[in-house]
């Protein structure tokens, strides 16, 4: 009679679930942690905000942090449930970003009142509303979309979306007005659709690039050094460009034509590991800044603006010039290393301070180590969503993850260069900072999707080589 060894198969298994679980565990516990710590945060400068403005406290607006800060935690447990090895610290970094910025907001509202006259200035509770709504909707796509993948399968559909996003400016009833063509307006409320068509565009370019890779990786030419793509490999590249170009020059929108170009730029040298790419790529850029520069007047007055900026027939003049700029530089110098205290500036001065100059503001009352320290969570916040892309083995959530997470990267860098003179400005928002409900709508998404990619990465097997 042969004794029966029972395989050890079934207690690897129970091991291996029992440490899926205990990791899972670890990122949710670790999550928690970090969002008590932005709970703090936010709610101090709220606080602060008030003392330094008011000298009082106002309970109303306390309880309306309180309920987005609930909603995070709502988000949290959701994540515990169906992503639960997704990134511990997206969804903090994401929601102290928007408390900062939130707060500077609600901060600027009461500067207005006193300073300037302005009644019924609610700019603060309306960016906290469209938070709520951003982290809701953000639930919302964390439960429903099981699967990143799903995406891949509707390439073009989203690619086509986009385009009809884009494009919705130019229809005469929905069009909200401005400067530039690129705001809606949907039952009294203003919507700017370029803001979605970012992620539509990034899930079409993942999913083409996957596509085609074979036939973009091909050999080129050696010029230099370097491998310059064939002619028939450079089509899809000018497409892009030509269509960033149209963005500018019909919607008078610098800024979203140069985020789109770039982020198609970024994704295709990930997705072929080409040099060639990245310089045929600037060299459009530049070439297409330059043409714009000698043909739309109003991107010249940007580049006089930032080369000219503290010419005083430049800096008086009202229908435009430096006045904007000059006053965010004065803005920053005065909050100097420390910062003047939250509620105790006068950001109000700058125009557009909450949206376009968030930067400064908090640059004054915050100082240049407030500043360092915003930048750092931007540089946490982009480089753990390039980790979930470097890190995957599944193409498609690799170029996703990259593409969004250069998105905000690229905007982080306009933005600030432009309100700091290091390059010309223009009109994109500072990504969770600054005023603006399509902003932090599509932003939130773009957290839900890398919470999504990131727990799709932590669960594929490992594979060892050797």
């Amino acid at each position: 009679m042969t004794d029966t060894v029972e395989s050890p198969a079934p207690d690897r298994r129970v091991k291996k679930e029992l440490r899926r679980v205990q990791k899972a565990q670890r990122l949710r516990n670790r999550e928690l942690l970090l969002l008590v710590f932005a709970f703090a945060i936010t709610g101090a400068a709220f606080v602060l905000v008030q003392f330094g403005a008011l000298g009082h406290i106002e309970l109303p607006i306390l309880v309306i942090v309180a309920a987005a800060c609930a909603l995070t935690l709502v988000l949290h447990i959701v994540l515990r449930v169906r992503a639960s090895q997704a990134d511990p610290f997206l969804v903090p970094v994401a929601l102290l970003l928007t408390g900062l910025g939130t707060a500077m907001i609600y901060r600027l509202d009461l500067a207005y009142e006193a300073n300037q006259g302005i009644e019924n200035s609610n700019n603060g509770q309306h960016q906290l509303m469209f938070a709520m709504l951003s982290i809701v909707l953000c639930i919302v796509l964390v439960w429903a979309l099981s699967n990143h993948r799903i995406l891949f399968r509707y390439t073009y559909i989203f690619g086509f979306v986009g385009v009809i996003l884009l494009a919705l400016p130019f229809v005469p009833f929905l069009n909200g007005g401005g400067n530039a063509v690129v705001w809606i307006t949907v039952f009294g409320f203003n919507f700017q659709p370029g803001e979605i068509a970012k992620i539509c565009l990034a899930i079409f370019f993942a999913g083409y690039l996957v596509r085609t890779r074979e036939s973009l990786t091909s050999t080129g030419k050696r010029v230099l050094g370097f491998t310059f793509p064939r002619a028939r490999e450079f089509g899809p590249l000018l497409v892009i460009w030509l269509i960033s170009m149209g963005i500018i020059v019909l919607q008078r929108d610098l800024g979203t034509g140069i985020l789109i170009f770039g982020m198609f730029v970024a994704m295709l040298y990930v997705a072929t590991g080409k040099t060639g790419w990245v310089l045929i790529g600037v060299f459009l850029a530049a070439a297409g800044a330059v043409a714009a520069t000698f043909v739309m007047p109003y991107v010249h007055n940007r580049f006089n603006a930032w080369i000219n900026a503290f010419d005083s027939d430049l800096y008086n003049d009202p229908t435009g010039g430096s006045y904007q700029l000059v006053n965010g530089i004065f803005g920053l110098a005065h909050g100097g290393m420390f910062g003047t205290g939250l509620g105790q500036g006068r950001p109000d001065l700058t125009p557009v301070a909450g949206s376009d100059y968030i930067v400064p503001s908090l640059g004054e009352e915050l100082g240049l180590v407030g500043v360092f320290a915003i930048l750092a969570l931007y540089l946490v916040f982009v480089s753990r969503g390039a980790h979930v892309g470097v890190a995957g083995q599944d193409d498609f959530g690799k170029l996703l993850a990259t593409g969004l997470s250069f998105t905000i990267a690229l905007q982080v860098f306009i933005m600030v260069g432009g309100v700091t003179r290091v390059i010309p400005l223009t009109g994109l928002t500072t990504p969770f900072l600054a005023a603006g409900g399509s902003s932090l709508v599509a932003n939130w998404l773009i957290v839900a999707i890398l919470l999504r990619v990131s727990d799709a990465v932590r669960r594929q097997p490992r594979v060892v080589i050797g």
